[in-house]
């Protein structure tokens, strides 16, 4: 099972490695959603270090769900999808190492360039890691629940649009927590009950969300 897992996941980066548009797009996505607020807000240093964590988690948000429809979408139409489904292993287990490549490539990109866009918006340097940090604990979250959603909308038309209304609320969770960390350790409360909640859903997730984007894929290719 490890070795699946693992040949899965490499699979998955050796053929992202071939589509680096794709990948880019989420990245590049991230950065101008970001770079446009002082724009738009102005360039005063406090109004831009007040909004900056939600702004970071909204676009962070936005950005990892741009490569969600294409999840599973190859795979099912040229139906290797269907032999993981026939295969001798777990689909879960593939299913999970899809998800981890995933975030390697859409998820941890951001992490690593928050600190620079959270010195844009005029973050101190300990609020710049604690972002970090919340985004390094939250985004498996958004590739976990999204991946439900990818299963479910494959291969529906405007499958697009139905995976956004269906995981933006999921997501909401995610949002909250992630971004009222950094405010909460601003006004002297502390962050670690936020940083508590926000692992536990990414664990609740971990634990879940397989299972569940196994038994979507198979509703969809029933």
């Amino acid at each position: 099972m490890i070795e699946a897992m693992r040949w899965m996941l490499w699979r998955e980066i050796a053929l992202a490695m071939r589509r680096k548009t794709e990948v880019l797009t989420t990245l590049f996505f991230f950065i101008i959603v970001v770079s446009l607020f002082p724009l738009g807000v102005g360039p005063e240093k406090e109004t831009l270090s007040q909004i900056a964590p939600g702004v970071l988690w909204v676009a962070a948000l936005l950005a990892s769900m741009l490569s969600l429809n294409r999840l599973y979408a190859e795979d099912y139409l040229d139906g290797t999808l269907e032999q993981f489904l026939l295969g001798a292993q777990p689909l879960a287990l593939l299913v999970f190492s899809k998800i981890l490549a995933h975030w390697l490539l859409t998820g941890l990109p951001l992490v690593l360039m928050s600190p620079v866009l959270g010195m844009q918006l005029g973050l101190d340097v300990d609020s710049i890691l604690l972002m970090a940090l919340t985004l390094l604990i939250g985004t498996p979250a958004l590739s976990l629940i999204g991946s439900v959603g990818a299963g479910l909308t494959l291969g529906v038309r405007g499958g697009g649009v139905l995976l956004a209304l269906l995981v933006l609320p999921l997501y909401i969770p995610v949002l909250i927590f992630g971004s009222g960390a950094v405010d909460a350790a601003r006004t002297g409360v502390g962050a670690d009950a936020h940083l508590s909640i926000l692992g536990a859903i990414s664990v609740l997730a971990a634990l879940l969300a397989p299972w569940a984007s196994a038994a979507a894929l198979r509703i969809s290719l029933d």
